[in-house]
């Protein structure tokens, strides 16, 4: 998986490329846990190019979600497509982020 990082006004928008598997589970946790240091919790995950999340990524994202809960923030998820939405409802997971259709909503809903 790759991992491209942009910065938009004051939020760090990762861009993972690639199914989130669970070998990729770890490189993820530290490029959010780094991008939350740089833009004090602005953080927007696109994961509008994962076309496949596995058990550990939903849990990875489960995880990163109750993180930013704990911390007073929302983790705020971009572009995911209606089967990942599903999985994230059916599986509850979704429960502990916000989701937005496209990068420049998730970006705007921190103004």
């Amino acid at each position: 998986m790759q991992i491209e990082v942009q910065q938009q006004a004051a939020v760090s928008v990762l861009c993972p490329r690639g199914p989130l598997l669970t070998e990729d589970v770890e490189t993820l946790r530290e490029s959010v846990r780094s991008a939350v240091v740089e833009s004090r919790g602005r953080v927007v995950l696109d994961v509008s190019r994962i076309p496949f999340v596995d058990s550990k990524g939903l849990e990875l994202i489960s995880e990163l979600g109750t993180e930013f809960a704990d911390a007073g923030r929302v983790l705020k998820l971009a572009g995911p497509d209606d089967t990942m939405r599903e999985v994230l409802a059916l599986t509850e997971v979704g429960a502990v982020c916000e989701q937005f259709g496209d990068v420049t909503t998730a970006v705007r809903s921190f103004s």
